[in-house]
């Protein structure tokens, strides 16, 4: 087991230049966010892992029985694939780790807010995906051929990340995911629940297309971690930086659902 992940999981400061230092409000906020991080570590519901057992979340035998549906609502927006945002235009921060159009994404929910044009084009993935406790992001998380995601740690342990393997390329051993210590591979029509607060790295070294259902949801807590963690997701749903990240969604979309 690894040791428990530290506030810097939330804030890297390696990308800031020597003589620039974080405003006060940013070193308060770092602060507030290392609290609770070790508040989430201290109040889980279950043991923190890098990698947990689907067994841990019933609910997760819904998502493997109804993946066919979901798999043929992907089918029909691959058709449309080359039009697909890659992460980067639609989050500027993830272009810390992805700075091509090798990941692209199809976002149902997140950031606070719910695509109804997106959903109308995956209704059954949708509905599918309700059986969720505390469902906040929910999209389709595409790598090309070759894509390959460095070593690099989540924002916030208050959420826990699943991916639903929708389509896996025949090489299974050439496309995976470590999380911490342990390294994954992705199945057709079968979850893996793991906490992106640990670093972990992604790659697809096939020269097919992987795809997923990514899913961020609220992590079990006790009283009083579990009160603390949905009051920063709310308040992290009206940050400046989330409101740019609604606009870009918005004005993709505009943009892919025109007449």
């Amino acid at each position: 087991m690894a040791d428990a992940p530290t506030k810097d999981q939330a804030f890297a400061t390696e990308g800031i230049k020597p003589l620039e230092r974080p405003s006060a409000s940013a070193r308060l906020l770092m602060s507030v966010v290392g609290w609770a991080e070790r508040l989430n570590l201290r109040y889980a519901k279950l043991p923190n892992k890098w990698v947990y057992e689907n067994s841990d979340f019933p609910w997760a035998q819904k998502l493997e029985e109804e993946w066919l549906p979901i798999r043929q609502e992907l089918d029909r927006l691959l058709l449309r694939r080359d039009e697909l945002p890659s992460i980067s235009d639609i989050s500027p921060d993830a272009a810390t780790i992805s700075t091509d159009r090798g990941w692209k994404t199809f976002m149902l929910t997140g950031y606070g807010f719910t695509s109804k044009r997106n959903v109308a084009l995956c209704p059954n993935t949708w509905r599918t995906l309700q059986c969720i406790p505390g469902l906040t992001t929910a999209m389709f998380s595409i790598f090309e051929p070759g894509k390959r995601l460095p070593a690099h740690r989540g924002p916030y342990n208050g959420v826990l990340r699943l991916h639903l393997g929708l389509l896996v390329p025949r090489q299974q051993s050439q496309t995976g995911i470590r999380v911490g210590g342990q390294t994954c591979h992705w199945q057709e029509g079968r979850v893996l629940i793991f906490d992106d607060a640990f670093e972990h790295e992604a790659w697809n070294d096939t020269d097919q297309v992987r795809v997923v259902m990514f899913v961020d949801f609220v992590k079990p807590l006790r009283f009083p971690a579990n009160l603390m963690n949905r009051l920063l997701i709310s308040v992290a749903s009206v940050s400046p930086f989330v409101r740019d990240c609604k606009a870009r969604q918005r004005e993709w979309e505009a943009s892919f659902h025109a007449p």
